[in-house]
């Protein structure tokens, strides 16, 4: 394996924290870029929303391959603080892409499941290759902020030769995942469970998920296979489907507490009911081969949320 020098813009956020300590392990020279002042070593401070910011960073290094997760997460965050949302993922992708036709780097591009949207089927790759944004009812400004992203990276590969592999993660979720408002479902309902606050489960939802070491184990073999002009769905493994009741059971029984805190109700408007998802591409390409079952991953991420949160449960 060849030591690359690489950068993980969001270095600092949920993925991107797991990422940068995968890639160490693995003897590469990482940077990471956020937001954040801190005095980490290896580490830049900038906002990818400014060009100028983010050129400094190029200006002190050149990189074989970056990894571009900084983003605005969420559909409702989306809908709250658009301005933040479209600025950040289509303003500030299109800098990186910029640089990147400008450098010669290699890039990989963080995009969404979310693009699929209600797609009624099972969600390949090439879904969205054969369908319009219409048939796939994308209900989000989120998700278009992701596919309005895609689309960059391969008009930028058309128009100027550029390399990029966009992936599409699914409910990507373990310790490094602070709690908010706009968070999935995992750490919402952990976090609830722990202060013994009441949360809402819809009903009729499935969903897969996937346990954010085994995610970044295979982000991190695309440096080793790194196919221009590939995406990748990376989730966990279809027979761990479950409702989203099922994922609340496993919390409560993690936390220790019962569904008193939990009101039920019907599914909930304007999001996607069953997602199928298809791996195969990632397992083929990308050695993609999670190992954490929900209940283990759930039970990690508990212990984990106990420890930042200082919860006594």
């Amino acid at each position: 394996m060849e030591t690359q020098r690489i950068l993980v813009t969001g270095g600092a956020g949920f993925i991107g924290t797991n990422l940068v300590h995968e890639l160490k392990e693995r003897g590469h020279e990482v940077i990471a870029l956020d937001l954040g002042n801190t005095e980490r070593e290896e580490y830049m401070r900038a906002d990818v929303r400014n060009y100028r910011q983010l050129e400094r960073v190029f200006d002190k290094w050149d990189f074989d391959l970056v990894y571009h997760l900084a983003a605005e997460y969420g559909r409702w965050n989306g809908e709250d603080f658009y301005e933040n949302l479209w600025q950040t993922n289509a303003i500030g992708t299109k800098h990186m892409i910029r640089l990147q036709e400008k450098l010669g780097f290699e890039m990989v591009f963080f995009s969404s499941a979310e693009v699929y949207g209600d797609y009624d089927g099972v969600m390949t790759e090439e879904v969205m290759e054969k369908n319009s944004i219409r048939d796939t009812y994308q209900m989000n400004d989120y998700a278009i902020t992701k596919w309005a992203g895609e689309l960059m990276c391969m008009n930028s590969a058309k128009m100027f030769g550029t390399e990029t592999v966009r992936v599409r993660p699914v409910n990507c979720y373990g310790p490094g995942e602070h709690y908010t408002p706009y968070r999935g479902f995992i750490p919402k309902f952990i976090y609830h469970a722990l202060f013994n606050r009441s949360y809402t489960v819809y009903k009729g939802h499935t969903r897969i998920i996937d346990y954010v070491e085994d995610t970044c184990r295979t982000f991190a073999n695309i440096v080793d296979n790194f196919i221009p002009g590939e995406v990748y769905n990376v989730g966990g493994r279809p027979e761990w489907e479950k409702e989203i009741k099922d994922y609340s059971d496993s919390v409560l029984k993690a936390v220790g507490r019962d569904d008193t805190i939990v009101t039920y109700k019907e599914a909930e408007p304007f999001t996607t009911k069953v997602k199928q998802m298809d791996f195969s591409k990632a397992v083929k390409d990308l050695k993609h081969d999670p190992k954490v079952t929900p209940e283990e991953g759930i039970r990690r991420t508990v212990e984990w949320m106990k420890r930042i949160y200082h919860s006594e449960v």
